[in-house]
Formats: structure tokens, sequence, C-alpha cells
């Protein structure tokens, strides 16, 4: 996978090899992805809605993984002579595919987008921390736009650790904007990083500042395959401990041990609305009983979505949705339905091999992972074996 998603050689590229094409077609991207073209996502989509998912989220699968020369070919601006032409050129199709993903959902639902799809220009922009350029900022705008008139809302995903502060500070900027009243712009926060709590800290703190509605996507991280892993917790226990305890933090609204006001700034929360996306039981479970808490209290609640990758926790996945068709059979119960999506990427084959790459990482240690998935597939027959009795 790693060869495929980095080779250069156009015998090995899945969209020009029709074997490779269809063997991969058949595995990894059946597993992980939404489809080519339209009429495959919107089947894609139609049978996670059938099953009971609230939504999706979903995302063009172009993005880029930066190795270290590739970090220094930015830093020495290796441009060619039509490089404007080129930078307008590739914000443009970024700009279109991703409005084109906004088109493809459906209203209540997100769409994930990564600022690294934009091309070169926005790649150094990233990497130096400044601003992004005009023609680069006024397509955010047209996609943010687009998706307020549909009612989607959108991820600005996490990426590179080289990346990341730069990222933060666009998805600042334009959250400033668009989420007055509520969330329509999210940042992301990778639970697995030392820098989490401090950089979410800062976050609620302008949001509180700025009186806007700070939106979180929460998750563990995906790149220990090309971070340092001095940046990362050492212990998978205390990656653990740092996702939950922000995840109690904002679902309750008040900071606690892990999650710590910046020194100097307001100990009150301003509005937040959250997405949960994690594959651990644990986690979700956690969140579900501290909503019912809130509920049986009559505590006011905060916006909140489960979210896990399409072909991966699945039943996870399938429990949140059956406790929703369990809550929302039981008359009077004072307790939260909750609202569970598949995070989904679309796009051909060949865009889609670094997102499958980093699947096939994550997937390393399945064996142990499948243990539980085991048990809760265990469950069911036996459940269904007593039904039929």
């Amino acid at each position: 996978m790693s060869f495929l998603a980095h080779t250069k050689s156009p015998f090995f590229n899945p969209d020009r090899n029709p074997i490779l094409h269809f063997a991969l077609k058949k595995t990894f991207y059946a597993q992980f992805c939404a489809g080519e073209t339209r009429s495959e996502v919107d089947s894609t989509i139609a049978n996670l809605n059938s099953i009971g998912f609230k939504g999706v989220i979903l995302g063009h699968a172009k993005e880029v993984v930066l190795s270290k020369e590739d970090e220094q070919a930015l830093d020495s601006a290796q441009d060619c002579g039509e490089q404007a032409r080129c930078n307008a050129q590739e914000i443009s199709a970024w700009k279109h595919n991703t409005i084109e993903t906004v088109d493809l959902a459906r209203p209540g639902d997100f769409v994930a987008l990564k600022f690294t799809g934009a091309g070169r220009q926005a790649l150094q922009h990233l990497k130096a921390t400044i601003a992004c350029s005009p023609e680069f900022e006024a397509g955010v705008h047209d996609i943010c736009k687009r998706a307020q008139s549909k009612g989607v809302r959108l991820l600005f995903d996490a990426e590179q650790a080289s990346l990341q502060q730069g990222i933060d500070n666009w998805t600042m900027y334009f959250a400033k904007i668009y989420n007055k009243e509520t969330a329509l712009v999210y940042g992301t926060y990778q639970a697995y990083a030392k820098r989490a709590p401090r950089i979410l800290a800062a976050h609620l703190e302008l949001a509180s500042k700025e009186n806007f509605v700070l939106g979180v996507k929460l998750v563990r991280g995906a790149y220990l395959g090309s971070d340092p892993r001095e940046l990362f917790w050492p212990t998978i226990e205390e990656t653990h401990k740092c996702y939950n305890g922000i995840a109690q933090s904002i679902i309750q609204r008040r900071y606690g041990d892990v999650l710590q006001p910046v020194e100097g700034g307001s100990p009150e929360f301003p509005q937040v609305s959250l997405v949960l996306a994690t594959h651990n039981a644990e986690s979700v479970k956690l969140a579900l009983q501290l909503r019912d808490e809130q509920a049986w209290k009559g505590e006011p609640r905060i916006e909140l979505a489960y979210g896990q990758l399409m072909g991966m926790a699945d039943h996870v996945s399938c429990e949140v949705v059956q406790a929703a068709r369990a809550r929302a059979e039981a008359e009077g119960a004072n307790v939260e339905i909750p609202n569970a999506y598949k995070y989904v990427v679309w796009g051909k084959l060949g865009e889609c091999m670094k997102y499958l790459l980093r699947r096939a990482q994550e997937n390393k240690d399945a064996v142990s992972r499948t243990v539980e998935a085991r048990r809760a597939l265990s469950r069911e027959l036996g459940s269904r074996m007593a039904f039929w009795r």
C-alpha cells in the first residue's frame, strides 16, 4: 500500500492499470470508500441511512502526506515560471471537488475537507503559518456559503504536525466568520498529541472573547506513520486519558484535570458543538452516560454527534444506532436519542491511495481489535438463536 500510494510509475497507477484497479476496488476501496461516481456515492449513503445512521461525514479523498524531501522542496520554493497559473488551477480543482462533495451530502450531514488538497501554494502557506492567499480564501467562502444554504456542516480536518499550526489558524479565521449562532465550521483536535489540550483551551478562550460557537471534532489521531513520535503521548493509556478527559469537559462545558483554561483566561465555557469521532467503545459509553445524566438532571446539553469511519469499528457504530432505535421506541424516556454518523470518502481510486494507506496503517493491529467485534457478533448470534427457539 505504501508503494502504491507514493509511486510515480504510470504502470502502478490504479486509474491507468485496469487489473490493479479491479483488485483494489473490490478490496480496500470497497471497505473504506463510498464510490468513484455520484451514483455510487448516492447508493452508499442510502445504504447507511437505511441501516439507521443519522447521516454521513463525507469527504473527497485527495490529500497530501509530505515526506521530509517534500517539505524541503517546499522550503526551497522551486516554483515554475507559470506558478501563479498552476496555483489558480489547483485551488479551482479543490474548490470544485469540495463543492461537489457538499452537493452530494444531504441536509444535516457533515463534509470533511483538507486544506492540503488545494495544492502547492496552500502547502507553502500552511507550513510557513501565514495567511491563505486571496484566491484560496475566496474559494473557502464559496464553499462555506454553499454548505450554509444546504444545511451541511464543514469539518476542517487535522493533518501532519508540520502543517497543523497553519491549519488551526485558518480554521479559527473562518470559524469567527461563520459560527456566530451555530457551528458551521469545525476544527479537528488529535488527542494523541501532547499539545491538544493546550491548543483546544486557546481556541475556547478565543471563542469566548470573539463570541462565536466553537465546533470541535475530537479524534485520537491518524498520522503516527508520518509525524515525529516525540509529539505524542508515550502510551495508549495516556492518549485514552487525554481523549476522555477532553470529551468530558466539552460535554459538561467545564474545565477539568486534562483540559484546563489558559492562564489568565475566563473559567467559563463558550458555546460548543462536538463531533465525537472515535472507534473506542468505552469513550462512546462514557459520552452516552454523561448525556443521560444531564437529561435526568434537566441540564442543558451541547450539540453532539458520534462518528466512526466506514469499514472500522462497525460494532461500535451499530451499538449507537441500536441505542437510538431503542430510545426512540421508549415513550416518555428522559434520555437522549444519539446521532450516529459514518465517515466516508469518495473519489477516483488513484486519489484515494494515501487515504487507504492511512487506513491500512491503522489496521495493523486489527487482529487484536477484532476480539471485541467477534464478541459482539457472538452476542448477536446468540440472541437471534434464542429468538427462533
